[in-house]
């Protein structure tokens, strides 16, 4: 009789519930996505100020509409000053393969201003369908 054989995925066994229920609802602490961004954004229900942490040549060429650009290596205190102390701050930038709103976070964190990440970035944005403004378009052109 032979043994059935494990796969890749199950030769570590899965967490036990109750520790990945601690963990995937930790990680909603942590980050957001594409789609509860836009969401916010449409229903005028924003209460966070969303980052794009990419250069001023990236973010011209497109991002998310309501968006500022505040290249991770730029945030300091002096440029936070006008937003109170708990605002929420979501950071973004190119996509998976960027950690530019890691970066970001460490930096907002580091500051003490409460952050999360908005996976996916600028990729996992339009893969959701949604629209980039670029400044042509900011402008009317």
């Amino acid at each position: 009789m032979s043994t059935p054989t494990r796969s890749i995925v199950s030769a570590v066994p899965a967490a036990a519930s109750a520790d990945a229920l601690a963990h995937f609802e930790s990680s909603l602490r942590f980050e957001t996505d594409c789609w509860d961004v836009s969401d916010s954004l449409a229903s005028g229900s924003a209460d966070f100020v969303l980052l794009d942490v990419r250069s001023p040549e990236l973010f011209a060429h497109g991002h998310i509409q309501g968006a500022i650009n505040l290249p991770h290596r730029k945030i300091v205190e002096s440029k936070l000053r006008e937003y109170p102390a708990d605002t929420l701050f979501v950071t973004y930038c190119a996509g998976p393969h960027c950690n530019g709103a890691t970066r970001g976070a460490i930096r907002l964190a580091q500051l003490g201003r409460p952050v999360k990440i908005m996976i996916g970035g600028v990729t996992g944005w339009l893969d959701e369908g949604f629209a980039l403004q670029t400044q042509a378009s900011a402008n009317g052109a």
